[in-house]
């Protein structure tokens, strides 16, 4: 949780207030946050404790404070209208000096590292982005569903930094013409990235709210983060974060210790099986009673290939193992068979800051029953561990399923 601090306007006459949240370390690079149409309220605290989890020291500051100060409105049609007016009324100049001034505030906090400073604004923050970007010195802006960018676009020959902006398909406020115009406009400069999101609407990442689209306010989270990173850090060894995780979870058997590795609510879903753990209770229960101390004896990973990104990792990987204990998160109640398996895998790692957020687990069960002898492959297009022995040498033969294979040769 944050706290509430003073922040002194540009001119040095007064001060506003701005909702400041530290990442757990204490120290980052310092991102300010920029406010909705409805100020500086629940959603957009949260919205810098996440940012704080990500390893940024994140500051909202009241934008409405020569209007009404700390108004904090919710989202029924009354307090729409009350936003409403807010906006129309709020001088957009003022508020890009307040945004200076919260940048300043920031460079000037001992918690806050010398790497540059971000911004991430949301609808009139959005809209806030591009002027912070054309008008302060921020390393990286960034902006989702900023309304009244093509009007403004006079100013793009002023752009310093990396700017990313996210649009909805479906959104009213800026549509396919206003998207266009920008991008046109825009589409000579290397460090601009533009995104729209297919079938969304206005606040699609507002967690919660009636347009709210997960999967599309994950895609741009990702984005925002990877470009805040590339400019302005923290950059984690995300590899040698994930090592740790295996070591405690396959190599010492440790729960606490693999558990120590997440972020305070982690999830585990391993895909074939739905099997895994939401939350740190939910997961520690599985961890302990059917994951870390049930594996065979045996168990091992063959590392295929790693791929780091910003914020997560894939891994290809074979699982061996001999069947000799139960595997509930494998294999849920089938006694053991003594069968040894050889399983090719994949699993998505996905980082919060430097604490691991959730796996997502793929293997093909078919290939698991098959080598237990729980389904005959007779006449299904399935393999064993053919799959995994293909996986180690390409040089294998192919398309060993496909009976009309042959046929196609000289064709």
């Amino acid at each position: 949780m944050g706290k509430m601090i003073e922040i002194k306007a540009t001119d040095g006459t007064a001060t506003f207030g701005g909702y400041l949240a530290l990442p757990a370390s204490g120290k980052g690079p310092g991102v300010v946050i920029g406010q909705e149409i409805f100020g500086v309220n629940s959603n957009m605290r949260a919205v810098a404790d996440f940012y704080a989890e990500e390893g940024y020291v994140a500051l909202v500051p009241d934008l409405f404070w020569r209007l009404q100060p700390n108004i904090e409105l919710g989202y029924s049609e009354d307090d729409f209208k009350v936003a409403i007016d807010l906006f129309q009324r709020l001088d957009i100049d003022k508020a890009i000096e307040d945004i200076d001034a919260s940048l300043g505030a920031l460079k000037a906090m001992p918690e806050v590292e010398d790497s540059g400073l971000g911004y991430v604004g949301f609808c009139l923050g959005g809209k806030l982005a591009w002027l912070t970007a054309t008008r302060t010195s921020v390393a990286c802006a960034v902006g989702y569903y900023g309304m009244g960018i093509e009007h403004m676009l006079d100013e793009a020959d002023q752009l310093k930094g990396r700017l990313v902006l996210h649009f909805a398909e479906n959104d009213g406020y800026c549509d396919a013409a206003a998207r266009a115009q920008i991008s046109e406009r825009l589409a000579s400069n290397n460090k601009v990235e533009i995104y729209t999101y297919p079938g969304v609407d206005h606040a699609f990442a507002r967690a919660g709210g009636m347009h709210y689209d997960k999967p599309s306010a994950q895609m741009a989270h990702e984005r925002s983060i990877a470009a805040l990173k590339r400019e302005i850090g923290p950059n984690f060894d995300l590899s040698a974060l994930w090592e740790e995780h295996i070591l405690h979870e396959f190599g010492n058997r440790d729960v606490p210790a693999t558990m120590a590795t997440m972020v305070a609510e982690p999830y585990v879903n391993h895909i074939p099986t739905m099997t895994g753990g939401v939350g740190q209770k939910d997961l520690s229960r599985f961890y302990q009673n059917h994951f870390v101390h049930g594996n065979p004896p045996d168990m091992k990973l063959i590392p295929i290939s790693r791929t780091v990104g910003a914020l997560q990792i894939v891994d290809e990987f074979i699982m061996c193992f001999t069947h000799t204990t139960a595997i509930d998160w494998m294999l849920p109640n089938v006694a053991p068979t003594g069968k040894y398996v050889e399983i090719p895998m994949l699993g998505v790692i996905k980082f919060r800051g430097d604490k691991l957020c959730h796996e997502h687990i793929y293997w093909d069960q078919a290939s698991v029953l098959v080598q237990i002898g729980l389904l005959d492959p007779s006449g299904l297009p399935v393999a064993g561990a053919a799959s995994a022995k293909k996986l180690l040498d390409e040089q294998l033969p192919s398309n060993t399923l496909m009976a009309n294979w042959p046929l196609s040769e000289g064709k």
